[in-house]
């Protein structure tokens, strides 16, 4: 029985150890809604098939991040070459990719939100990409785009 219990442990320790409980919107009317509820803006990454993982594997897999993020922003993650969203979604996301200036992906788009009678209005407040520099450099960043002096 211990011998069970201790594989049962060494299998489970990386997933306890590195949990996350970061929640990314993939749909940008629910982050819509959420924001205008929570009024915080959106941190809306732009990826797709082929695009660096570093962003995510350096910056978003971070406990840093994680408390960052979950104080200060809704997350959307908007995967451009998802074959599994409805095509309505898939041209949705590419306007408001095209609106918000992406011209190479993952890049990440900060942007305020309103919603009055039915219409929605973006303010885009910046973008950011990848830095080499880390996580805290990255959040430092991100901080100086939302809260400008």
């Amino acid at each position: 029985m211990p011998k069970k219990l201790l594989i049962l442990l060494l299998l489970l320790s990386p997933f306890c150890m590195n949990s996350q409980n970061i929640i990314w919107k993939t749909d940008i009317n629910d982050a819509v809604a959420v924001s205008a509820e929570k009024r915080k803006p959106l941190l809306i990454f732009f990826t797709g098939q082929g695009a660096s993982p570093q962003l995510q594997n350096e910056i978003f897999s971070t406990r840093d991040f994680e408390e960052w993020s979950r104080k200060n922003v809704i997350l959307v993650k908007l995967d451009l070459s998802d074959p599994t969203i409805p095509d309505a979604t898939k041209e949705q996301n590419l306007l408001l990719k095209n609106a918000f200036g992406i011209e190479e992906i993952p890049q990440v788009c900060f942007s305020e939100v309103t919603s009055r009678k039915g219409k929605t209005n973006f303010n885009k407040l910046g973008l950011i990409g990848y830095k080499e520099s880390g996580v805290k450099s990255w959040i430092s960043e991100s901080d100086s785009i939302l809260n400008p002096e």
